[in-house]
């Protein structure tokens, strides 16, 4: 069976073949920089984090996974910590998880994305609820306590604030999550019209959004044939919003590559780049993932195999960019690439 054929048969519009990362980006040779075993608590997966830096240091929020019981993979435990470095690559965790706090109800979260916005740390992930997951919002003026400012409906995860008001409004990257579409042989929903593209919404107060639209359609991009959604905080740059980015491919080819029996789906890491001034309007995008799984670490004994999930990018004062990434779902790790050869990386649309 030829892959436009092996394509038909799964529903998807194409198989994604013989990619590779880009050139100019590298990553760090002391990779994984942060797993389990580095925590002073219980640990088993440490990944998809957000990083910020302040005051020339580098402050991280991650997710942390334990199973119960343990060594039983599928059915874990979730919380958030926070670990500090003074150079980015060896870090050391403070010494209790910070989140969710007991009064807040919540159960496992996860994938915390963290940013500093108007002298405040606000803080999104996705919570999993009895109506599916919901995307959440909290603010916090220490790391430690929190308070929540929105839930959106369900389902809806992957969301993200823009770090600064844009012409007085506050936007956000979403992904919306309808497991009703969640089969590779529907192409289309009522709302989404694609399968799982990164959506944008604003606000004028951080608690009601509004003005939705698709961003970064999943059909548009080369090396994905599943979903995109949103990774790291958007970078604002002279030549507009860089937003680095996931996309999922599916290949029935694939096996076992995971705890699961079936592991399909790839995760690569992509680039765009958003109006400065209407971050609504996608201006450019990479061809080209900027990171597709290679190495071992994201290849091969991991939770889920061959998945990047890059949620963090720090810009050096030297225009280097520090991309952190979740590595099969497993570890946090981290690869460096030339803000100048990210944004030159981005096609105009």
């Amino acid at each position: 069976m030829d892959l436009q054929e092996l394509a038909k048969k799964h529903g998807v519009w194409h198989i994604v073949d013989n990619v590779r990362s880009a050139q100019f980006i590298k990553r760090h040779p002391e990779n994984p920089v942060l797993s389990g075993p580095q925590l002073p608590y219980r640990s088993e997966l440490v990944f998809n984090c957000s990083v910020i830096k302040e005051d020339g240091k580098y402050l991280m929020m991650f997710r942390n996974d334990w199973f119960e019981p343990p060594g039983v993979r599928g059915k874990h435990t979730t919380n958030f910590g926070i670990a500090e470095s003074t150079d980015g690559v060896a870090w050391t965790a403070w010494p209790e998880p910070v989140f969710p706090p007991e009064d807040l109800g919540l159960n496992n979260p996860y994938d915390p994305r963290l940013t500093r916005l108007e002298g405040r740390y606000y803080m999104t992930c996705c919570c999993p609820t009895r109506f599916g997951p919901q995307a959440a919002t909290f603010v916090s003026d220490d790391l430690r306590s929190y308070e929540m400012i929105d839930m959106s409906m369900p389902c809806s995860r992957n969301t993200l604030l823009f770090p600064e008001k844009i012409n007085g409004k506050y936007y956000r990257l979403e992904r919306p999550f309808w497991q009703a579409i969640d089969s590779y042989s529907n192409k289309n929903s009522i709302w989404i019209g694609r399968p799982y593209s990164t959506w944008i919404s604003s606000s004028p107060d951080l608690v009601h959004w509004g003005r939705s639209k698709a961003l970064i359609d999943a059909a548009d991009v080369p090396f994905c044939n599943v979903k995109t959604g949103p990774g790291a905080i958007p970078i604002r740059t002279e030549k507009g919003w860089l937003l680095i980015f996931h996309a999922v491919d599916f290949d029935p080819r694939r096996g076992k590559n995971g705890w699961e029996d079936k592991w399909q789906k790839r995760y690569h890491a992509g680039v765009a780049l958003a109006d400065l001034e209407d971050p609504t309007k996608l201006i450019g995008l990479s061809p080209e993932p900027l990171l597709t799984p290679e190495e071992p670490y994201e290849t091969d004994g991991g939770y889920r195999n061959n998945v990047i999930f890059a949620t963090a990018g720090v810009v050096e004062d030297d225009g280097t960019v520090r991309i952190y990434y979740g590595a099969a779902d497993t570890h946090v790790c981290l690869a460096t690439a030339a803000l100048s050869d990210l944004l030159d990386a981005c096609t105009p649309v």
